[in-house]
């Protein structure tokens, strides 16, 4: 297996983008002895990129990037604002010198139509995923989309639903992005959908079922890493665990529950369980 080893910066910070911060979530990231760090984007794409690239390679330290669209760039009802908003990610990627943009790229979170995905919609998001794949693959970037759960979106819930649609573009850059807490929801196990999704796993959110230390909740850890040594996964395993002693942090992903641990115990900790499990 290929693996790296990443954290979000939400593990560090808010979703709220300031050079300031992301400075200091690529100095923790790196303090913590992760492989690389990803860098969720703000739809506004302000990130000084010359500024990160430095900051990186001061820090020994890579980067992919991710976008979660906003409802109002939901697919389904604004295909060309979220066209334009995904090429702008995509763009931002190539800048800072990665190959892969991650995310919640098939409706914007919160976004609901009040019924299942139809048809219609479903047409929209594949022309849609067709022409971001041939921009994204223009300027060497693959595109892997994440499932989350039913109370945040109706669109993609788990892996079945977004390879369904990923074949129905016949685009090679498009890829899957699970996600363990939604996967705890959604899914009937942790082994079926990696096996499913094979080759075409690219990235992996490793957070636990209430969000806090890995190997403490009821995700079931044994089936995923054994699904991954049987596809042989070759991607990224990015820790994406909240603490609620980051300011604001509570407010900005509903973690009503105070935290049992500051964010650097919570980091390096669940970096060592991924590393012993493997």
């Amino acid at each position: 297996m290929n693996i790296k080893f990443g954290a979000s910066l939400l593990s560090w910070i808010t979703p709220v983008w300031t050079p300031e911060a992301g400075k200091y979530a690529i100095e923790k990231t790196a303090q913590s002895g992760f492989d690389l760090i990803e860098i969720l984007l703000p739809p506004s794409m302000e990130v000084n990129s010359r500024e990160v690239k430095k900051q990186l390679k001061t820090h020994d330290l890579g980067v992919v990037c991710s976008l979660n669209l906003p409802k109002d760039a939901h697919i389904a009802f604004y295909p060309k604002v979220a066209e334009e908003l995904i090429k702008k990610a995509i763009d931002k990627t190539a800048e800072l010198e990665t190959d892969l943009l991650g995310g919640v790229l098939h409706g914007g979170i919160g976004a609901f139509s009040g019924n299942p995905l139809t048809e219609t919609e479903a047409e929209i998001i594949v022309d849609v995923w067709s022409t971001v794949a041939d921009y994204a693959k223009e300027k060497g970037v693959n595109i892997a989309i994440e499932p989350i759960n039913r109370y945040e979106s109706y669109v993609c819930n788990t892996a079945q639903n977004v390879l369904e649609l990923i074949s129905k573009t016949e685009k090679d850059s498009l890829f899957v992005h699970l996600d363990t807490f939604h996967m705890n929801i959604e899914e009937r196990n942790f082994y079926d959908p990696i096996i499913f999704a094979g080759k075409k796993l690219k990235h992996l959110h490793m957070t636990e079922s209430h969000r806090g230390m890995l190997g403490e909740g009821t995700v079931c850890w044994d089936e995923l890493f054994r699904a991954l040594k049987e596809i042989d996964f070759e991607g990224n395993l990015v820790l994406e665990n909240f603490s609620s002693s980051i300011p604001g942090m509570q407010q900005m992903v509903s973690l009503w529950q105070k935290s049992p641990y500051e964010a650097e115990e919570l980091a390096k900790r669940s970096l060592d369980f991924m590393r012993k499990s493997l």
